[in-house]
């Protein structure tokens, strides 16, 4: 068993008439093998009764659940939605009967806040805790276990006691490899569903710490994918990804997605430093799909992508001008019955460039099927292009498809037959499938010796048994012969 429990009085889901999950009835099963049977004594706890200093926490105010607190907890700073929550705590009936216990087990409970891991009471109550309070919860049963309870331990339409402690939090881990380097809270969720994509132009406020210090506190606008042109660090930009319009977050930043090991000398931020952000994501216009723009906007927009591509490539950004690259191809792809000469031959070229700089960068990120795919698709638009044979070539070669590759090499060849790269690779290429050639050459020899000195020793074997049989017929027919003579042959008797 884990070190911490995960199994808990789960979200009831819609349609359920309020009863309890399927989840739900096995936690019940769960905490009560972990404490008393049926047929034990009922461990009971003081009976509540809610003081005046209790307080309603449904958003409708509607007293179904009611939060007192036992003890202050530390600080302002409250537990976020999708925060992963720490807490210790007891689960009771209102007549005092105990159905379940975190500390009975010693084994404290997490859960994600406010996405229906748990039961509606939950999410509302420690959603208001700061941490190390301890409080009592009372909720009715719409906001618990429903019409149905949870057997055997909770009955239907159930009243439930808990007293909760929360122990400590942390914020959501939004970075890429889900390593823990950007942990998040949403102090705002913000509107609507969409947040920020590649190439989106964002304005956010943000105050940045280091320890105790701020280091920084402004407004700033920048683009996706290039927030380092305008100082924005790479856990910053990570975070106002994950924001929606008007949301304010809270995110720790581990140094890797910072400053590294260099620090920063104009924020006076030391080597291998984490930081602390608080965003607010004023505003942000994503860049416009296909289908929102025309053919001219489609060029224009196209010819600006493979501009600011080229300059990633060359300073060796090379996931960011793929994604430059691929945005022309989603952009003119389809695009294949132009009227306009002029804007047909614009298309081809701009696509042709594009697939031509992605096979670049593919073999680059020594991704070489994706380099050949997207040579294809160069040489489906231009098939005696010289860039587009050779990289396929040097794909292929990567992929040791010689034989391929060798046909690659020689279609540049006979376009360029001073190629002096082509033609390195297409010895390496045709030096390679002599190598194969000869190694199978000599494992078919050492198999054909192998099977030749089988058949021998075979052959030898069924020679010497030959001989023994031969030999054991003639020792046969001598005694035959003497006992003929002596008139002992059976024969002879008959006669």
């Amino acid at each position: 068993m884990s070190s911490e429990q995960e199994a808990v009085p789960v979200e009831i889901p819609v349609g359920e008439e309020e009863g309890a999950s399927a989840a739900a009835a096995a936690v019940a099963e769960a905490a009560e093998a972990s404490t008393a049977t049926a047929e034990e004594a009922v461990d009971r706890v003081p009976v509540y009764v809610r003081g005046p200093t209790a307080v309603d926490v449904t958003p409708d105010k509607d007293g179904g659940v009611t939060k007192e607190i036992v003890r202050s907890g530390e600080g302002e700073g409250r537990p976020s939605t999708r925060d992963t929550v720490y807490v210790h705590y007891v689960g009771s009936l209102v007549d005092g009967t105990k159905f379940d216990s975190s500390r009975d087990r010693g084994e404290r409970f997490k859960f994600t806040l406010g996405t229906g891991a748990v039961i509606k009471a939950w999410d509302m109550a420690v959603a208001t805790m700061t941490k190390g309070e301890v409080c009592v919860v009372q909720c009715i049963a719409k906001y618990g276990y429903g019409k149905r309870g949870s057997k055997p331990k909770i009955p239907p339409e159930a009243t439930l006691v808990f007293e909760i402690e929360l122990l400590d939090w942390r914020g959501e881990d939004i970075s890429e490899n889900l390593d823990e380097g950007i942990l998040r809270s949403q102090l705002v969720e913000g509107e609507g569903y969409q947040t920020p994509r590649d190439m989106s132009t964002c304005n956010v406020h943000v105050v940045g710490k280091c320890g105790d210090r701020v280091f920084e506190d402004r407004d700033v606008t920048f683009i996706i994918g290039e927030g380092d042109a305008a100082g924005v660090t790479a856990g910053l930009e990570q975070v106002v990804r994950k924001s929606k319009l008007g949301s304010k977050s809270k995110a720790i930043v581990k140094s890797k997605y910072a400053y590294g090991s260099e620090g920063n000398a104009e924020y006076n931020i030391p080597p291998d430093a984490d930081l602390e952000y608080e965003v607010d994501l004023k505003s942000f216009e994503l860049l416009k799909d296909s289908w929102q723009l025309n053919i001219k906007e489609k060029l224009e927009s196209s010819e600006n992508l493979k501009n600011k591509g080229t300059e990633f490539f060359k300073v060796g950004k090379l996931k960011r001008a793929k994604n430059y690259y691929e945005k022309i191809v989603e952009y003119l792809k389809d695009e294949e019955r132009l009227e306009d000469e002029t804007e047909m031959n614009s298309r081809n070229h701009l696509l042709l460039a594009a697939y031509l700089n992605l096979a670049m960068c593919h073999l680059k990120l020594q991704d070489d099927i994706e380099a050949c795919h997207a040579c294809d698709s160069a040489l489906a638009i231009d098939p005696r292009n010289e860039k587009g044979l050779f990289r396929r070539g040097t794909a292929n070669l990567n992929l040791r498809n010689y034989e391929d590759s060798v046909a690659d090499f020689k279609a540049v060849l006979e376009l360029d037959p001073e190629n002096k790269a082509a033609k390195n690779q297409l010895a390496i290429a045709t030096h390679k499938i002599k190598q194969i050639r000869e190694n199978e050459k000599k494992t078919y020899a050492g198999m054909f010796e192998k099977f030749a000195n089988e058949d021998v020793k075979k052959a030898e074997k069924l020679q010497i048994w030959k001989d023994g049989d031969k030999q054991e017929n003639k020792v046969e027919n001598g005694a035959q012969t003497a006992a003929t003579e002596s008139g002992d042959h059976p024969a002879a008797a008959a006669q």
